[in-house]
């Protein structure tokens, strides 16, 4: 007998209908001989719902009760799907996440998880129950609750089959698997079959939003492998697990997109700020996270700073950046009219010229680059965002990675 981790987020759970469906599958995978630990989002856009009225009673609302309002959504769709499976038969028992002993740090509304005590888990699955634990939620030492941030159930469901040493730790969501490219943007994206780690967590940190970047992470570190799934189908997905083979035949493995970015430029900072340090620090006290660094000199004693944050991390990031410029004259310019463009693939690292390849495909459909950053397995562009799909398709169809090429 296996343990399963299975999670759903909140499409597949979003009416009465689609919560059964969920619930004939985990019973599918009990039934099988599986002890089965479900991991559930809030239904629909109950979060954003939440977030709707929590601002429409509060400009600024505290960060501590905006997480008691959103954990609630977590609560709703458990509770639902423990009545679900109870209907078919089979031992059931929901858990808030305080409940499954997902413990994290105190930074509210973006925490991160310290730990799993997987105590009353393993004693309820013990006693062949179904256990299904609330994504996106954990309580902290001094016994608050607070939430993961957006996608923050795959890294709940992740750390629990981490805790666990689940066999597997299966995602469910409403695509099929990982595609090439986004198929909203590029009708012929292909679905890969397998997907490294590494490959994986840059896709995901890029914008491809199929998976959390620190649900990959904790995955790696744990070796858990990840199957990404449709809930709404039988199709096979995609497997996310070390990749072994001896060399990648192929440079790139798929074009990421984030359209949630904006640019920041800071011009003339005098350099005895020593702007790196001291904005970026301010900026990550803040949970604010950083991308596209470019640093240049601009006289014998300043310097311009770029770089990108995520369009709802813009007023704040600027709020903190205005703190510390205080009376000076250096300017602070900002810019949502971007979006980030990349391509990812671990064969990069042994084939080189990908990157001008990029570029030239940009460049061939007028489209004009406002900043790069590169890694060993991944290239990033900065370009206005009314063109970010058409440098999407440009870039998908210079690597040959629709199925019509494979």
């Amino acid at each position: 007998m296996g343990i399963v981790v299975q999670k759903y987020g909140g499409t597949s759970v979003a009416g009465p209908e689609r919560i059964k469906n969920v619930a004939q599958r985990v019973c599918r995978a009990a039934e099988a001989g599986n002890q089965v630990v479900v991991v559930v989002s809030a239904q629909g856009d109950t979060t954003d719902r939440l977030l709707d009225m929590a601002y429409t009673i509060s400009p600024d609302p505290p960060k501590r009760e905006l997480d008691m309002l959103l954990a609630t959504g977590e609560q709703i769709s458990i509770s639902l799907l423990a009545m679900a499976i109870d209907t078919l038969g089979h031992k059931v028992i929901s858990l808030t996440g305080a409940q499954g002993g997902i413990l994290t740090d105190e930074r509210h509304t973006k925490a991160k998880i310290r730990e799993v005590n997987a105590e009353r888990i393993v004693a309820e699955l013990e006693r062949g129950c179904i256990v299904i634990v609330a994504g996106f939620q954990g309580i902290t030492p001094s016994n608050d609750i607070t939430t993961l941030g957006r996608g923050g159930s795959d890294t709940t469901a992740v750390a629990v089959a981490a805790a666990l040493k689940a066999d597997i730790c299966e995602i469910y969501t409403d695509v099929s698997g990982v595609y090439t490219a986004d198929p909203r943007i590029v009708a012929d994206a292909r679905l890969l079959p397998k997907v490294g780690y590494d490959e994986m967590l840059e896709l995901a940190s890029l914008g491809a939003l199929i998976l959390q970047p620190r649900a990959v992470e904790v995955a790696a570190i744990y070796g858990v492998p990840l199957h990404v799934r449709s809930s709404f189908s039988d199709s096979p997905g995609t497997i996310v697990r070390e990749v072994k083979d001896m060399e990648k035949v192929v440079s790139v493995t798929g074009v990421a997109s984030d359209d949630n970015c904006a640019q920041i430029v800071l011009l003339g900072v005098p350099r005895h700020l020593n702007a790196l340090q001291l904005v970026f620090g301010m900026l990550a006290e803040d949970g604010i996270n950083v991308d596209m660094i470019v640093k240049a000199q601009s006289g014998p004693n300043t310097d311009n700073l770029s770089f990108t944050v995520q369009r709802n991390d813009l007023k704040a990031a600027l709020s903190a950046i205005k703190q510390l410029q205080g009376a000076d004259e250096w300017k602070i310019l900002a810019n949502e009219d971007v979006a980030k463009v990349s391509i990812v693939g671990a064969g990069m690292m042994t084939n080189p010229g990908v990157a001008a390849e990029m570029f030239d495909a940009l460049a061939n459909e007028g489209i004009p680059v406002e900043l790069v950053t590169t890694s060993e397995i991944k290239v990033s562009c900065l370009v206005p965002r009314d063109l970010y799909k058409a440098a999407v398709a440009a870039c998908h169809r210079r690597f040959c990675l629709s199925d019509t090429n494979s």
